[in-house]
């Protein structure tokens, strides 16, 4: 296959991320309004919220799966279509507050099964020296949708319906892109093997037995530390911290800068994912994030945290995160695993990332509370330090390596 064919498809796929990046961010302008117009309680207000990360986790779970049954294209189309149809009835038809928890259940559905397919699919067309950077192309579309939602909500203001509808046209681009899109070659192969030996079908169980099961466990604790480090804690409340400083700016607009800091930091790690060991990355950058979350930890121990330092941190840790953990887990965690569990296993190791997501977000305004903004960021400084000693002891380097050969070095082509 060309290169330049496969960059496109690589394009083709990944488009369904931006569409992915426009509902997490979209709802950061819309809550409010919506908070207003249907007098939610706090409760009511978080299923709203998180409606979206519960269907994440289940659509995760199930959709690497069906990937692996029925192939990977199907599955994209699947989820470009549930995501079109969530956006449309947030936009068209939400008389009550419990449909627009439904409609975004079904949102989360679509990003769960895309956030599982998406990198296995690129990881398995893409040729060893390319595969980071492409694989990459999935953090890369959800940052840009993220940072299209914040300016869409900027520029919106008022309309919380338009806010939630903006997905539905990026979606009919996706599904128009997937139209060029062939099915995975790798999953061809496997499938036709399974073919000739009706019995060795891998079950959910497989994936935890043996050499198999140390594999899947290494890509599960990349995705458990993803999350539970406290990204989407800082992506999520960084405009109320802000807010709450004293900056004396639009919190909508402080939104968009950290949204364009988060871009350009993912762009550079497209560049570096295949100019530097895997590991490097991972390391360098959870120290680099460490030290940004220490600072915070620090800051909100003192009386008066200083703002400007408190701000260069957020966008320090954002930064840092972006060139590691952010698109890396995905790429790491699609070059572990064999072709014949890579859907399902991927679909186990997101799956858990959108879990811990979910509890981080909704513990983090209770740690607030009970212990203080400073102790809570020094947990998450303790869990990323701890992240980079399990890295540098346990996560095997797969840079340059065809999957065959990272296949071969982890002992299961036996």
């Amino acid at each position: 296959m060309k290169q330049s064919k496969v960059i496109f498809y690589a394009i083709a796929a990944a488009s369904g991320a931006v569409v992915v990046g426009l509902n997490l961010g979209g709802i950061s302008g819309a809550i409010d309004l919506i908070v207003k117009e249907f007098g939610l309680s706090a409760v009511a207000k978080g299923f709203v919220t998180g409606s979206l990360l519960i269907g994440c986790l289940l659509g995760a779970l199930a959709g690497g799966r069906l990937a692996d049954k029925f192939g990977r294209k199907p599955m994209l189309y699947v989820s470009a279509i549930l995501l079109g149809l969530a956006a449309l009835g947030c936009g068209v038809f939400t008389p009550i507050w419990a449909l627009l928890v439904a409609y975004r259940f079904i949102a989360g559905l679509g990003i769960g099964i895309l956030s599982a397919v998406i990198p296995t699919y690129i990881s398995e067309i893409s040729p060893a020296h390319l595969r980071g950077t492409l694989v990459s192309f999935y953090q890369t579309g959800v940052v840009i949708g993220i940072l299209l939602a914040y300016i869409a909500n900027y520029i919106i203001r008022a309309d919380w319906h338009l806010m939630l509808c903006i997905p539905l046209f990026m979606s009919m681009v996706s599904i128009v892109l997937l139209l060029t899109v062939p099915e995975s070659p790798c999953w061809r192969e496997v499938k036709a093997q399974l073919a000739e030996k009706k019995d060795s079908e891998i079950k959910f169980g497989d994936l935890f037995k043996g050499r198999m099961g140390r594999v899947v466990f290494l890509g599960c604790m990349l995705a458990f530390f993803q999350q539970i480090t406290g990204i989407n804690v800082v992506v999520n409340y960084a405009p109320s911290i802000l807010d709450s400083l004293g900056l004396g700016q639009d919190p909508l607009l402080q939104t968009v800068y950290i949204g364009v800091a988060n871009l350009i930091f993912t762009l550079i790690a497209l560049w570096m994912c295949d100019k530097f060991p895997r590991k490097t990355l991972l390391i360098g950058g959870g120290a680099g994030a460490f030290l940004s979350l220490a600072y915070l930890a620090y800051a909100y121990s003192i009386s008066t945290p200083n703002p400007v330092g408190v701000l260069v941190a957020i966008i320090a840790f954002i930064a840092f995160f972006a060139l590691s953990f952010s698109p890396l887990m995905f790429v790491v965690t699609a070059e572990m695993y064999p072709s014949k569990i890579r859907g399902t296993a991927m679909a186990l190791s997101t799956g858990i990332s959108w879990a811990c997501a979910f509890i981080v977000v909704q513990l983090y305004p209770i740690m607030e509370a009970s212990i203080g903004t400073g102790i809570a960021f020094g947990i998450f400084a303790f869990l990323m330090l701890v992240a980079c000693l399990f890295i540098a002891f346990f996560i095997p380097e797969t840079k340059g390596k065809t999957l065959e050969e990272i296949q071969y070095e982890l002992k299961l082509d036996e």
